[in-house]
């Protein structure tokens, strides 16, 4: 393996935005949408978040076919050149869409590590964010998978959710192994 090699980040971009109709809607999915004073969708902003990143490379987009033109003109705008925009012919849930950006990925370089981001997520505090991806490096290095969650505030059938083998403890942030993934209800 090559000593530090780079990171390519897996950008997804295929939901469909029902969760948060009228607003969001096929045609035009919350990922493209601005909610905050920075008028920078949630794309962008997961596009912003992740260049100060330590070697980070451009990133690998998945879409869906229908939007690829506003894909491509919101990466444009903050002056993001991606590896490679794949276009989903239909919708099919993360895992192909994850499996064909490794794919890719592995075309382009095949020691490379993965950071594979929704396009929809907010994520205000982009400093402790960069900071647990450099975390993860440690482990990822370790040839682990490392996937990210957050502590619910409620039970929500509408999300999937990790169940990990013990209690995590903001205090003392360490990968924990993970039990099983379950998936969303709706």
């Amino acid at each position: 393996m090559k000593k530090n090699p780079k990171i390519i980040p897996i950008i997804l971009c295929g939901g469909s935005g029902t969760r948060l109709w009228p607003k969001s809607r096929t045609s035009l999915p919350k990922q493209y949408l601005s909610f905050d004073e920075s008028n920078l969708s949630f794309l962008q902003l997961t596009l912003e978040r992740i260049k100060e990143i330590d070697n980070i490379d451009n990133p690998i987009v998945i879409c869906n076919e229908e939007h690829r033109f506003i894909t491509a003109e919101q990466l444009r705008q903050v002056n993001v050149q991606a590896k490679s925009i794949i276009l989903e012919p239909v919708r099919k849930n993360t895992c192909p869409a994850v499996a064909l950006g490794a794919l890719r990925a592995l075309e382009i370089d095949e020691e490379s590590k993965l950071l594979i981001l929704p396009s929809d997520h907010l994520i205000k505090d982009k400093t402790a964010f960069i900071k647990i991806i450099k975390e993860a490096e440690i482990y990822a290095d370790k040839e682990n998978l490392i996937t990210f969650g957050i502590i619910p505030e409620a039970p929500e059938t509408g999300y999937g959710y990790i169940k990990s083998s013990c209690l995590f403890n903001l205090e003392n942030l360490n990968c924990l192994k993970v039990e099983k993934f379950v998936e969303k209800t709706k």
